[in-house]
């Protein structure tokens, strides 16, 4: 298993729910703000109309180039712009950024295409290894989450078929389309010795940002932030004042899953629960002069209850800004597993010939400066599900989550109730 995970350096993720082909490299992504998904054509000038390169000696690009020209046997069958597309994948490849991308006129309509959240499709994100394919996120309310599909499971046949030597493109036909019909996957899963057989029900999904549920027993709420997105803000606060006119005592915040979405999104919904005018992220350029803080703004009220969050390996980007934020002031405690370590932002420019370029502008830190690079977010209270819980389809983490927030409320202190959280399940 350590080598699938070691196919996730590779980038190249898919989304197994798109009605046609699936498109990769934008499973963990983080925009400055919303508006720069639309550059204007000043700005394409101002960036790539520049054609000075005098920093750059091209000459044994041209060299080979010309080789390739003159020599190779089937070059008069190759279009020239996708060998244009491939000079810049393999220039921006060469940044050994893996969040900085580019996509082609093609991929760049795909991309957009899967902005509508609407889809055909069982609901998980995939990655071809180099046998078969392995699950990389499963997105909640999906059918794949549903029939209890893991992130890391290892897909190794689609009904009858055999996905060993196929492609990824192939591979995912098998898998799709359309909705209300069955398909029955063979899965390896880590610490199992046998195949296990899943039966999923393709679905049309239309994934809302923010799901919300009142646990009434626990007189708690309950949110899901799924990304965050243009609507996130509007979605997350009209739930949040739903559960409040319940009079809860308490909310639980899940960003499991959650590795999409705008740096601007999570700053309006922490302005939703943090004190006026705190920082809650920092942002660091090259140009120092263009570094900023960005504060939490509100008219003083704010959602003043504890808070418990719920986090994995694939939260990302704005769940980790927002888990981190919450953090620092006191304001909640962070249960489940640590969490991706997503520590840039990236900014998307138009290119000329259709295409889209994504490139790491700034690195983002918490309010106290620490950047949570290479490392991730550690857990204050670390629960990891156990093999009887996928049997059962029993949510440890959320169950986990109510107990260490009904603690939380009671003691009200945040070290001791991770401390004796910790001090009473040691012994068990």
């Amino acid at each position: 298993m350590e080598e699938v995970k070691k196919g996730r350096k590779n980038w190249y993720i898919f989304i197994i729910f798109l009605t046609s082909f699936v498109l990769g490299y934008f499973s963990c992504f983080l925009f400055l703000n919303k508006e720069n998904i639309n550059l204007t054509k000043e700005k394409n000038s101002r960036v790539f109309n520049n054609n000075n390169s005098s920093d750059l000696d091209l000459t044994y690009f041209w060299e080979t180039y010309n080789y390739i020209k003159e020599n190779y046997y089937s070059f008069d069958g190759i279009k020239k712009d996708v060998i244009v597309d491939g000079m810049i994948k393999w220039m921006v490849d060469s940044l050994w950024d893996k969040h900085s991308e580019f996509m082609t006129k093609k991929e760049r309509k795909q991309f957009e295409e899967t902005l509508s959240w609407d889809f055909e499709w069982i609901g998980a994100i995939v990655e071809k290894n180099e046998l078969w394919v392995a699950v990389d996120m499963v997105l909640s309310g999906s059918p794949a989450k549903k029939a209890w599909i893991l992130s890391w499971d290892i897909i190794v046949k689609a009904g009858e078929i055999e996905l060993k030597d196929k492609d990824l493109y192939d591979a995912i036909w098998f898998i799709k389309w359309p909705a209300g019909s069955k398909v029955k996957l063979s899965i390896i899963r880590q610490g199992e010795n046998d195949f296990i057989e899943k039966e999923v029900i393709r679905e049309k999904i239309t994934i809302p940002s923010v799901d919300s549920k009142y646990l009434e027993k626990e007189k708690m709420g309950y949110i899901i932030i799924n990304i965050f997105w243009d609507n996130t803000y509007e979605e997350f606060k009209k739930a949040l004042q739903e559960l409040e006119s319940k009079n809860i005592e308490g909310l639980i915040l899940d960003l499991r899953d959650n590795g999409w979405g705008y740096l601007q999104s999570a700053v309006e919904i922490l302005s939703l629960l943090v004190e006026d005018k705190e920082v809650l992220v920092k942002t660091k350029y090259r140009d120092s002069f263009l570094n900023k803080n960005y504060y939490s703004i509100n008219d003083g009220k704010i959602f003043d209850k504890k808070i418990v969050v719920l986090v994995n390996g694939n939260s990302a980007s704005a769940s980790e800004i927002t888990a981190w934020a919450l953090k620092d002031y006191g304001k909640a405690i962070i249960v489940g597993e640590k969490t991706y370590w997503k520590w840039s932002v990236q900014e998307p420019f138009d290119v000329l010939n259709g295409g889209l370029l994504k490139i790491t502008i700034a690195k983002w830190y918490t309010p106290k400066w620490i950047s949570i690079e290479e490392a991730g977010i550690t857990p204050d209270i670390e629960i990891k599900f156990k093999k009887e819980d996928y049997e059962k389809k029993y949510d440890r983490q959320l169950e986990e989550a109510k107990k260490i927030l009904q603690s939380f409320k009671e003691k009200k202190l945040f070290q001791i109730t991770i401390d004796e959280y910790k001090k009473e399940n040691t012994s068990k």
